[in-house]
């Protein structure tokens, strides 16, 4: 999503500049349009040339640099950005652009720039908690910068602790969540449920399913990235949060139930794509199973409807989605839920299609509303989470 994007880089003076070269290559394969300005003493640590090779752009650090075509540069640059990331930020490029310095290339595109800016601190543990920078880090928050939190880690001066520049992917996702999409779900409120339910049988064993719940993750992502305030309720799995989203993590399918309900009346936008177990334990002997050729045995009784208490409790206004994976009779048997769960919308797909279900990057799915049917080509996961809120935010149009 950052295809024709501007995307500027500051990089100072830090050992943490090298991985700056990872985030520059990254954006460009993403089709960013990137811009790298250096201080000099961050030339002590990467070569400017490895910046202009990647990005097919000078690299600037001379405001008086007279070998480039005639512009006031650090202006024209200001104004095609569409973010700046100061990344690494030492500690004395942080105290220069919080107090308004401009005494060279970067810190002079920095002020003039009107996008939005980010600035990812890299220094050692003592500098950064010194109350002089976390003075001078408040005051660029207060000034509406982004400051992204340093990790904690072994630092390059042998210490450990907090300080160190988070990974190129970070700051990438940083980016990504800040310019990659239209803000045009900001003061939407969305719940969206990823992941599976377990059901214990025993300390050992339980019931789930196959779901890894990226796709309920990738929705998540980008329903916050579009300016939505987002909750997450989400069985167990190894997906990372997405930034923006605050989630709250279950096991049981009355774990889900109670966390969705409990926020529910003022959700704007509910959508359901966890996969939860639909039976539960209700006794469980494995005296058999101690035999040779024993079977299992297990009384169960259906876990709660999350999806159908929604429909018979969705509030005016409030958009209700789920999703349906079948393995026959598709678009029947998800019209079928539409009705029978009072659903605004629900996604359809066949596990059975190569490149949609469990477990995939990718997906093919069918949008389904009272009155119409969307097919989508596969793609990614995120970009069908993007073509859904797409399809939300326009519905009734």
């Amino acid at each position: 999503m950052l295809k024709g994007k501007t995307v500027v880089l500051g990089v100072s003076g830090s050992i943490a500049a090298y991985k700056i070269a990872s985030l520059a290559s990254r954006l460009v394969q993403a089709g960013a349009d990137v811009h790298v300005l250096m201080t000099k003493n961050a030339a002590n640590f990467i070569n400017p040339i490895t910046f202009e090779t990647l990005t097919s752009h000078k690299c600037l650090s001379d405001t008086f640099d007279r070998n480039f075509e005639y512009s006031v540069e650090h202006v024209a640059l200001a104004k095609q950005a569409d973010v700046f990331l100061l990344a690494p930020a030492t500690a004395n490029v942080i105290a220069k652009v919080a107090h308004g310095l401009a005494d060279d290339m970067l810190t002079t595109t920095f002020l003039a720039c009107t996008c939005p800016k980010l600035i990812s601190p890299a220094m050692n543990t003592a500098m950064f908690e010194n109350p002089i920078t976390q003075d001078n880090l408040a005051l660029c928050k207060k000034y509406g910068m982004t400051v992204i939190e340093p990790a904690t880690g072994h630092l390059a001066c042998g210490d450990g602790g907090k300080g160190k520049m988070p990974e190129p992917e970070t700051l990438f996702d940083w980016i990504d969540y800040t310019i990659g999409y239209e803000k045009d779900l900001a003061g939407k409120k969305v719940l969206v449920t990823a992941g599976a339910t377990q059901e214990s049988l025993d300390p050992v064993r339980y019931l789930t399913n196959h779901s890894t719940g990226k796709m309920g993750y990738a929705v998540a992502k980008v329903a916050a990235s579009r300016g939505a305030e987002v909750i997450l309720v989400s069985g167990r799995t190894e997906l990372a949060v997405p930034l923006g989203v605050h989630r709250v993590d279950v096991v049981s399918a009355k774990d889900m139930f109670d966390a969705v309900t409990s926020v529910t009346e003022k959700q704007d936008i509910i959508i359901k794509a966890a996969a939860v177990a639909d039976y539960r334990p209700v006794s469980y002997s494995d005296e058999k199973m101690k035999k040779k050729d024993g079977d299992l045995s297990i009384s169960l009784e259906r876990t709660d409807d999350i999806l159908a208490w929604l429909g018979a409790h969705k509030r005016a206004g409030q958009f209700l989605c789920g999703f349906s994976m079948e393995t026959q009779n598709m678009l029947e048997n998800s019209r079928a839920k539409l009705e029978k769960k009072n659903l605004d919308m629900i996604v359809a797909n066949n596990v059975k299609v190569a490149g949609a279900g469990f477990g995939t990057d990718t997906n093919v799915v069918t949008l389904i509303t009272k009155d119409r049917e969307e097919e989508l080509p596969i793609q990614s996961k995120e970009s069908v989470a993007n073509a859904l809120l797409s399809a939300i935010v326009g519905w009734g149009e």
